[in-house]
């Protein structure tokens, strides 16, 4: 049986680089491009296997650029249920300019999906077998796709078994809280959109987290993400406050999708929530660590985890 699945509507073919400066009219010399699967959801399963667990990425793709992605996820050992659609898998372009440290991100648009083929991902048979014990539902959705494609996916897969983790933003975000998945993790901005509140202080912050589990019930655990400041965790039952390590960074892309993947390892391994979640600052942290779009690695994950500070609240 697959214990975690992860779902990716809108992959994407990373290509990273660095030139010396960015400067605008002019022929911008770049280094040898490195070029990875991309998308929310298969950098999870991508990160889930660099910690030496397993996931089975599912997501559409098409064209030469798709065909490169599938590739890719295939030399990793990442398992996959790659379903062909029309159209043109996106690209996207990262690049670091040398003299300044800036990172500079161009994010193209998904390939549009018509109503037969976003269809196929809320099937029965769009993950054969027993339902995974974990599905992670992260990115965003491509054009075609209607808003409330994640709240019917969330009720079809708690229908099915699956505890739903969910990271996205905006409407198809606000959509599916209101159908409720076990576990969400938002950005602090997304939190404050989501809810349309403004808390400042951590004490406000933590009434509100509390609120959304255990009032409107959006979820049973909310993982809420500060960033290079680390994470507040809380349920109806328990809350915490985590606290990063402090490390150099070198790019924060990726850090989001590392995160999710070393909770939700960790859970999938029957490790109680809390040592779940330190575990996924660490995996931020680790992530940054690393240049353009490259997740974390294991090693660094297990050698911050003993340096995230914890205060139960």
């Amino acid at each position: 049986m697959t214990a975690i699945a992860t779902l990716t509507m809108c992959p994407a073919l990373d290509e990273s680089t660095s030139v010396p400066y960015v400067l605008p009219g002019k022929k911008l010399r770049c280094a040898s491009p490195l070029h990875e699967p991309g998308g929310g959801g298969i950098n999870v399963a991508r990160a889930v296997r660099k910690l030496g667990g397993d996931a089975l990425a599912i997501f559409p793709f098409a064209g030469q650029a798709g065909d490169l992605l599938v590739s890719l996820l295939d030399a990793e050992g990442v398992r996959r249920d790659a379903v062909p659609v029309k159209g043109w898998t996106r690209e996207n372009l990262n690049v670091l300019e040398e003299v300044s440290g800036r990172q500079f991100r161009f994010c193209m648009p998904g390939a549009a999906l018509d109503a037969a083929e976003w269809r196929v991902f809320l099937a029965d048979d769009a993950m054969p077998g027993p339902a995974p014990d974990y599905l992670v539902v992260s990115g965003s959705l491509p054009p075609g796709v209607p808003v409330d494609f994640y709240a019917r996916l969330a009720a079809r897969a708690r229908d099915r078994g699956s505890r739903v983790v969910l990271d996205s933003s905006g409407e198809p975000l606000a959509r599916a809280v209101e159908t409720g998945v076990y576990l969400l993790k938002p950005s602090l901005r997304e939190f404050r959109a989501l809810t349309g509140a403004t808390a400042e202080d951590e004490r406000a912050l933590v009434a509100l987290a509390v609120d959304v589990v255990t009032r409107r019930r959006w979820c049973d655990v909310l993982v809420l993400s500060l960033g290079p400041a680390g994470a507040l965790w809380v349920t109806a039952e328990a809350r915490a406050r985590l606290a990063a390590p402090a490390v150099p960074v070198q790019s924060t892309v990726g850090a989001g999708d590392s995160m999710v993947a070393a909770i939700v390892h960790a859970l999938a391994a029957g490790r109680p929530l809390g040592d779940a979640v330190r575990s996924g600052v660490a995996a931020g942290a680790a992530a940054v660590l690393n240049p353009g779009t490259e997740l974390c690695h294991r090693a660094d994950v297990e050698r911050l985890t003993a340096q995230v500070a914890v205060t139960p609240l």
